[in-house]
C-alpha cells in the first residue's frame, strides 16, 4: 500500500525551515510543497539524493550496455567471465 505523499505550503516551509529540513532528514520521506495550491517542488534528504543519483547512474549503465549488445558491441559472458577470473587471480 502507498503512503499518502507528505504536502505542506511554502509558506509552512517558509515559517520554519529548520524544522521541515530536520523532519526531511529523519523521516526519509520526500516533501512536496505547494504554492498557490499547486505543486512546486519537492524536497528530499541528501542521502536520499545521493541514492537516487547512483540508481540513475547504474540505469544508465544499463541502458548503454542494452544499446552495445543490440549493436553486437558487447562482450560474451565467457569473455567476461575469464576477465573477471584474471582479476580474481591477480589480486590473490
Amino acid at each position: 500500500m502507498q503512503k499518502t505523499p507528505k504536502i505542506i505550503p511554502i509558506s509552512d516551509l517558509r515559517q520554519d525551515v529548520s524544522g521541515v529540513i530536520r523532519r526531511i532528514s529523519t523521516s526519509r520521506e520526500p516533501l512536496f510543497i505547494t504554492q498557490r495550491g499547486r505543486a512546486a517542488a519537492v524536497m528530499v534528504s541528501m542521502k536520499e539524493y545521493e541514492n537516487t543519483q547512483h540508481e540513475l547512474q547504474i540505469l544508465r549503465l544499463l541502458a548503454r550496455g542494452e544499446k552495445e549488445i543490440e549493436a553486437g558491441a558487447g562482450f560474451s559472458l565467457e569473455e567476461v567471465m575469464a576477465e573477471a577470473d584474471a582479476l580474481l587471480a591477480e589480486q590473490q
